[in-house]
């Protein structure tokens, strides 16, 4: 395994910081990084706004698994506490779809602790808006058929997707460097 997509998002405490943080922890091996985005929360639970954003990493010595362990650890350092399903988070990193190398077969893992693709990404404006800006011609894994994400973005309410709103944010400047 080599290749991950991973969706991060926070909304308590120095949200830029916290998706930084990822960036900061993944150094070369973030590949892709989304603009960053302001969306209202998922799942019911009254909180502020997320700040979301999608990174595409590379590492060789990562299988599913250890995007997982990644995941949970930088949430862990940014004081991440588990009590409400859906609640504020000072940093959520979702491991959304793994792969060998680009163009490999998506993984599929249906253990409890980690089920991949990620089960909701196809449901969630905040996952595939961002993806759709670093990969374009990606497809998820749903029910078994590869679809296009733009084409799963295109199936859901008009609300939702309007309810993910681009910022000026920057977690990586992309610009080229001069020599």
């Amino acid at each position: 395994m080599s290749r991950a997509v991973l969706s991060i998002g926070a909304n308590l405490g120095d949200r830029p910081a916290a998706l930084r943080s990822v960036l900061d922890a993944l150094g070369e091996r973030a590949v892709a990084v989304s603009p960053v985005y302001t969306t209202a929360p998922w799942g019911g639970v009254d909180q502020d706004d997320y700040l979301n954003a999608v990174v595409v990493a590379e590492d060789p010595s990562f299988d599913d698994y250890a995007w997982l362990r990644f995941g949970q650890e930088l949430e862990q350092a940014a004081g991440r506490v588990r009590q409400v399903r859906w609640g504020a988070r000072t940093l959520d990193v979702d491991v959304v779809q793994c792969t060998g190398d680009t163009g490999a077969p998506v993984v599929r893992a249906t253990d409890p602790t980690l089920i991949l693709p990620h089960p909701q990404a196809h449901n969630r404006a905040f996952v595939l808006v961002p993806w759709l800006d670093v990969e374009p011609a990606a497809r998820l894994l749903v029910d078994g058929v590869e679809v296009p994400i733009a084409d799963l973005l295109a199936r859901l309410d008009p609300a939702e997707r309007a309810g993910v709103v681009r910022t000026e944010l920057v977690l990586r400047d992309e610009s080229p460097h001069p020599c």
